[in-house]
């Protein structure tokens, strides 16, 4: 970022906006925000606590769970559908739809086939982020170079060799994309999940500090999800950037 011809570093902005925050929360002007360094103090003492804990781990599991499967699943179908025209056609339409439907709506229905417990948190991520993954590994596969297919089969290669060794590492690049994309929509969906089903993980305690005016807590609970979101896009990213050779061409 420039301003007026001086670079400005990007952490500049947060500070700032950091600093308002401290302003108004000391100046008491509203109870729903209270200073950042009374937030920071409440993080501080919320990750030292067995609540947090015991939630965090049930946070932990219910979305390594959901993005497992989430990965596993769209992965795949995104790379048939970009190879395979009856299966595109098939998938192409529940895809795009669920893509933009307001899935929240949703979690009560899953609430009702899967009750009150981990496994509606965990449906409920699935949800979120595969559709994403999906359509970006269908891009990617779509994306590939005819002419490096034709090379593959001018030099002898098999149908699995130009599949794994041309195929699937032109995409990766997208295909990291979505995972990326669909690991912060999973976050986004462990909240949600847990925040309606009210009584396990996360959503337990944001029910317990919303209804007690916790707002210290509340609010540092919510920061230490944000940082976890982008810690783990970030980590992607790094490694999305590592790979990105393999599109070179495009």
């Amino acid at each position: 970022m420039t301003l007026f011809g001086t670079r400005i570093p990007m952490m500049t902005s947060l500070i700032f906006w950091l600093l308002v925050w401290e302003i108004v929360g000391q100046l008491e002007l509203m109870f729903l925000i209270p200073p950042i360094s009374s937030i920071f103090m409440a993080g501080v003492e919320l990750v030292q606590t067995g609540s947090w804990q015991s939630a965090s781990i049930i946070t932990l599991r219910s979305f390594v769970y959901g993005m497992a499967l989430a990965i596993s699943v769209g992965v795949p179908l995104g790379v048939l559908m970009g190879r395979v025209k009856v299966i595109d056609n098939i998938f192409g339409l529940w895809v795009n739809m669920f893509v933009s439907a307001p899935l929240s709506a949703l979690v009560p229905v899953l609430m009702i086939l899967f009750g009150l417990g981990e496994t509606t948190v965990f449906v409920t991520v699935f949800l979120f982020a595969v559709w994403i993954i999906v359509l970006d590994a269908r891009a990617g596969v779509m994306q590939v170079p005819a002419s490096l297919v034709e090379m593959g089969c001018s030099y002898g290669a098999s149908r699995w060799t130009i599949f794994t060794k041309i195929i699937l590492l032109s995409a990766l690049p997208e295909i990291l994309a979505g995972i990326r994309i669909g690991l912060i929509r999973g976050v986004k969906g462990v909240v949600i999940g847990q925040i309606l089903v009210s009584v396990i993980g996360y959503g337990e305690l944001f029910e317990l500090y919303s209804r007690s005016f916790d707002m210290e807590r509340f609010w540092a609970l919510t920061m230490l999800l944000f940082v976890a979101a982008m810690l783990l896009s970030a980590g992607v990213e790094h490694f999305e950037k590592r790979i990105e050779y393999y599109a070179g061409a495009r």
